[in-house]
């Protein structure tokens, strides 16, 4: 009996070392979607009175979360069952996130002057409507680069038995929210550990420069953070168009990688927003 017990303990061991190994094999995979997650899900959470900072990260947190208990049961079961799927369902996040790239570029080029009573409706749209609204944009984008990310997981561990492909997964998925979403918060609370580290030691001495530094550095990176999200936007939908369509991928050999992703994601955003554009004119016409 004790001997069935301990041969159970050894294979649990045997099982969660495989675990181990296979997932710090898919984090490494995944490394270039986690940073592109960091700096688009920073810039979403930035913005927002101080006192709700944390109340709007804890929603998109929460958001996130089930955004993975959603996809990893599904992106297994359509693995095992109808895998063509996956593909197709890449391939439209794809076109989700360089839309969302595209129209931030749009937007900071061509309508950085408002009409005034367009200005006018944009501060109608304050506290929770607006908190409401840019909760559930960071949830959606989080939503298509999380599909992305357990995509990615599940290729490292294909060949891998059943109990290991679902743990692997589950693993790096889970690790990507408390990673991202940790990292987020130390983000947005810079500030106010720079204005605490002021208000304790004065105006003198390293710790009260540092305060000083953090609360002064804090708007410069989530400019930052905004282009970086932006083009990371891009970067992504251009990766999924190169990995996931055939004609795209063996396009200009010779052009470096990066360049490419980025031209074709540029290309699959401008193609989106004159999709969705023209598709709410007909829509505001019959309405």
């Amino acid at each position: 009996m004790a001997s069935g017990f301990f041969a159970i303990l050894d294979d649990i061991a045997a099982l969660m070392d495989d675990v181990a190994v296979t997932a710090k094999l898919a984090t490494r995979k995944t490394a270039g979607i986690l940073g592109d997650d960091l700096a688009v899900n920073a810039e979403k959470a930035t913005g927002f009175l101080a006192s709700r900072e944390i109340p709007v990260l804890w929603a998109i947190t929460k958001g996130s979360l089930l955004n993975k208990l959603i996809i990893v049961p599904i992106a297994l079961l359509l693995n095992a069952f109808f895998p063509i799927a996956i593909k197709f369902i890449l391939i439209l996040g794809g076109f989700y996130l360089a839309y969302e790239g595209v129209e931030k570029i749009i937007e900071f080029f061509f309508h950085k002057n408002k009409h005034p009573h367009e200005a006018a409706k944009e501060v109608e749209l304050t506290g929770p409507a607006a908190e409401k609204a840019k909760v559930k944009s960071a949830v959606m984008t989080d939503f298509i680069l999380s599909v992305e990310i357990v995509i990615i997981a599940l290729g490292t561990v294909l060949e891998e038995k059943l109990p290991i492909q679902i743990l692997t997964v589950s693993v790096v998925a889970l690790l990507a929210t408390i990673g991202v979403y940790g990292i987020v918060a130390l983000i947005v609370r810079m500030d106010d550990a720079g204005y605490s580290l002021i208000k304790g030691f004065g105006d003198k001495g390293f710790l009260s420069t540092m305060g000083h530094l953090l609360v002064k550095a804090l708007p410069i990176i989530i400019r930052i953070l905004a282009v970086v999200g932006t083009i990371a936007l891009i970067m992504v939908a251009g990766g999924i168009f190169v990995h996931n369509i055939e004609y795209v991928h063996h396009l200009y050999p010779k052009v470096p990688s990066t360049l490419k992703e980025f031209a074709y994601g540029l290309v699959g955003g401008l193609m989106a927003v004159v999709v969705i554009t023209g598709a709410k004119k007909i829509f505001k016409a019959f309405k």
